[in-house]
């Protein structure tokens, strides 16, 4: 039987009472994003700012897009070649830019000596384009309220179907209710507002906008009034504010209906006041200094639920109301959330940052190496549309690629780690020598075709797959007859020396199934296997093993038992390769269930363990993974992962983790056997799953 799709997403609607600073929901499409606080808007700044947080791990509520972008003044010109430090390599010496100072991230003072390298790192950062938010007074000449625990018979639920919020509360002894929803193809938040309070002019609608941020999780400098300009145009059914920032220039539209904008002292500041108690309100943001139309708040709530309700409707879907587990009905919590969370935060037409269009980390910009985390599962739930769109940027700064592979005297393009829409590194001491995203893209695209293999799709991205694997074979380094992945690098586990590493697990796997995707693109357009590719793929070293198991590099200290358990990823992540033996791998994998410090690890490690432990036969071990009982494998209510030894009140890899462990799991993959291959079958996990493309 089909399955209730509507009965399993409804019945893990998010549903709060009161105020949780841990815990706002968000609106959004992938490229646009309004995250709002208990009462469906963005009321209560205070309340979750992490600057004003103290030790308290708090959630942001920001207004985030892929386009905003602001980079500081850079009066010393600082470039990249003022942050760079060479290494010796097997190949000679080469430069690699990590100079920063990691105090400043922290708004501390650095070392002037890096100052070059920190201004690089910071910069460019993601913009709050502006907050959206009630002003609450008790009586006319009231200060406005900044405490939400003056509000009574909170009710908030986030109706996944429609993808919409619904708040209602109480304040000064009325009722208050805010539907809110973002609008699914445009940057574009809509409220509708219904409360006696309006008409009294005791409830208002601010519109706030701070100046840019370049610490490491704020992205609001609300203290900074002379170093951006607002410029206020009001018309009889809405109004037109333009934000200049240095140079960064945004546009926000408004519509509204039955009401006027008053300015405020704050020249960045504006407030709405309803001319009835009942306001819909839209509010567009769009780059530079143009106006496109904007659609009503009731045009956009209606487009809201018909996507919503389309995406829940199409791809894949999997239903654990059949299961006798007690822990089934968490685990399809986590995946209904998490299919939400990555569509709203991941699906967008730039790789998504660790904590998505939520609130900045790492000033905004996003890994590389996290891209496959946070996207990959969407062609194996039946939404390879999802993933597709961020493809494109690889090949805008294709040529940046290249050049950085040149000047580190290699072939080919070698993709960045940390980065913003430029492409441009920011220097540290891990980004710059990270490995492990080189493949990914190659590893995306192989998804993409097995899903779709749309016309086009192969000749399209001919370029980046050629280049991306004429990279991957000249960074090996030959010795003794056998290639090798050698120093300086820093693999996926990174708490080894860059100047000595040689050979980590993972990382000769990926390199081995990498060049395999690329040699099937090539015969795909008709050409021969190249035989480069193929020297080097016969030729890579297999993984370092003591007693039977497989260490995480092959030089000492061959593994530490902290952090990611990389080596798993050989083969769970990786498909099966010559150069991993599945026992050992199996073996591998119960000494790491038993002696690894889980607290240390990340929200991917989880279903990095269940991926290995579902590709070697070992299914209940698969969901012992997924539901690992540590600091860094909570879901929150909202179905936020949050990190809290990092200091991340989110981290959606852990979501887009899950979704692909579970994908694999339930579409299983090329060469496994029958129905759920992941899920056990001793009649507890009577799992029933619709859709899924199998993994390769």
């Amino acid at each position: 039987m089909a399955i209730d799709r509507r009965a399993v997403v409804e019945r893990h609607d998010v549903v709060l009472t009161g105020p949780d600073a841990q815990c706002p929901l968000t609106v959004g499409n992938g490229d646009f994003a309004c995250t709002v606080d208990i009462t469906g808007m963005q009321t209560f700044t205070a309340f979750h700012d992490p600057a004003q947080a103290g030790e308290r791990l708090v959630t942001n509520t920001c207004t985030l897009t892929s386009w905003g972008w602001h980079e500081m003044p850079n009066p010393h010109g600082y470039t990249m070649a003022d942050a760079m430090t060479t290494y010796e390599s097997a190949a000679g010496p080469v430069e690699y830019p990590d100079q920063f100072d990691m105090l400043t991230m922290f708004g501390l003072e650095g070392d002037p000596a890096l100052a070059a390298g920190t201004w690089l790192h910071v910069n460019p950062q993601r913009l709050d384009l502006g907050r959206i938010g009630l002003v609450l007074q008790p009586a006319a000449d009231a200060a406005a309220e900044g405490d939400p625990g003056a509000l009574s018979s909170i009710s908030q639920r986030l109706h996944l179907w429609s993808g919409t919020v619904f708040s209602t509360f109480e304040y000064a002894g009325q009722p208050v209710s805010v539907t809110t929803a973002a609008h699914p193809e445009e940057p574009q938040v809509a409220f509708r507002i219904a409360s006696p309070l309006l008409k009294s002019g005791l409830l208002r609608v601010r519109l706030a906008f701070p100046y840019a941020h370049d610490g490491f999780f704020e992205t609001a400098d609300w203290e900074s009034p002379g170093r951006h300009h607002t410029l206020v145009e009001a018309g009889t059914d809405g109004a037109r504010i333009v934000r200049t920032l240095d140079t960064t220039t945004y546009t926000v539209g408004i519509h509204w209906n039955r009401a006027t904008l008053h300015t405020t002292p704050d020249p960045h500041t504006a407030e709405v006041i309803a001319a009835g108690d009942v306001l819909e309100l839209s509010v567009r943001f769009s780059d530079g200094n143009h106006s496109p139309p904007i659609a009503s708040a009731a045009q956009t709530l209606a487009a809201a639920e018909m996507w919503w309700e389309s995406f829940w409707s199409t791809g894949a879907a999997i239903d654990f109301s059949g299961c006798r587990d007690p822990r089934a009905p968490e685990l399809e919590r986590r995946i209904v959330l998490s299919q939400y969370l990555t569509a709203v935060n991941c699906s967008g037409h730039l790789p998504p940052q660790e904590t998505g269009l939520v609130q900045n980390s790492w000033n905004g910009k996003f890994h590389l190496e996290m891209h496959w985390w946070h996207a990959a599962h969407f062609p194996a739930w039946g939404r390879p549309e999802l993933l597709e769109r961020s493809l494109d940027w690889y090949r805008r700064i294709l040529s940046s690629a290249q050049e950085r592979a040149r000047q580190q005297g290699f072939e080919g393009a070698r993709w960045p780690k940390q980065v913003g829409p430029d492409g441009r590194d920011s220097p540290n001491e891990i980004g710059p020598l990270l490995v492990w995203q080189q493949p990914h893209i190659l590893y995306f695209l192989e998804l993409l075709h097995r899903n779709e293999a749309r016309p086009g799709l192969v000749e399209e991205f001919a370029e980046i797959v050629e280049e991306t694997a004429r990279f991957m074979a000249s960074f090996v380094t030959e010795q003794d007859g056998a290639f090798h992945l050698s120093a300086p690098l820093i693999p996926a586990q990174e708490n080894y020396d860059r100047r000595s590493v040689v050979d980590p697990t993972f990382e000769l796997a990926y390199w081995w199934w990498g060049l395999e995707i690329a040699q099937r693109w090539r015969e795909r357009r008709g050409l021969d296997r190249d035989d480069r590719w193929t020297e080097v793929q016969a030729g890579l070293v297999c993984p370092h093993q003591t007693g039977g198991r497989y260490d995480a590099i092959g030089v000492e200290p061959f593994l530490l038992r902290q952090d990611h358990p990389s080596m798993l990823a050989a083969l769970g992540f990786v498909p099966a390769t010559p150069l991993v033996d599945p026992e050992v791998m199996e073996a591998t994998l119960r000494e790491v269930a038993r002696t690894w410090d889980w607290d240390s690890a990340w929200g991917w490690d989880f279903p990095t363990m269940a991926m290995t432990a579902a590709r070697v036969g070992a299914p209940a071990q698969a969901i012992d993974a997924l539901l690992v009982d540590c600091s860094k494998n909570v879901c929150l209510p909202t179905g936020h992962n949050p990190q809290r030894g990092n200091r991340l009140p989110l981290y959606l890899p852990g979501n887009g983790g899950l979704l692909a462990a579970i994908s694999l799991m339930a579409g299983g993959w090329d060469g496994s056997v029958g129905d759920a291959p992941g899920f056990p079958k001793d009649g507890t996990w009577d799992v029933s799953c619709e859709g899924f493309t199998p993994w390769p």
